[in-house]
């Protein structure tokens, strides 16, 4: 196997999934415990390469793991969380901010 052919099918695949591909980054690090593929996307992707329950990126790590059996190697996948970090929970446009709780009281007894 040419040296990069894991970090070369992993930015194929997110490239792929994501509406920022100029934002991708991958860092390949090889140990004695094998690959290591560090990834890097933009905040906004960063719910398109985890998926519902982590299952996108499940998905990828198997196929990862797929190809560094192909070739003997163990290929592994961390995903780095963006600059920034998360994004706070932003009430919904629909619900009130609560300001006393003797209010909500008063508007359950309606």
């Amino acid at each position: 196997m040419e040296k990069e052919k894991d970090a070369e099918f992993l930015e194929f695949v997110v490239k792929s999934l994501v509406d920022h591909p100029e934002s991708v980054k991958i860092n390949r690090v090889v140990d004695e415990m094998g690959v290591l593929l560090n990834l890097d996307v933009h905040s906004d992707d960063m719910g398109k390469i985890i998926g519902r329950s982590g299952n996108t990126a499940k998905a990828i790590r198997i196929l990862l793991r797929v190809v560094g059996m192909k070739n003997n190697a163990r290929v592994n996948l961390k995903i780095n969380e963006p600059e920034g970090g998360r994004k706070p929970s932003q009430l919904s446009s629909n619900s009130k901010s609560v300001d006393n709780v003797d209010d909500v009281i008063e508007d359950l007894k309606v």
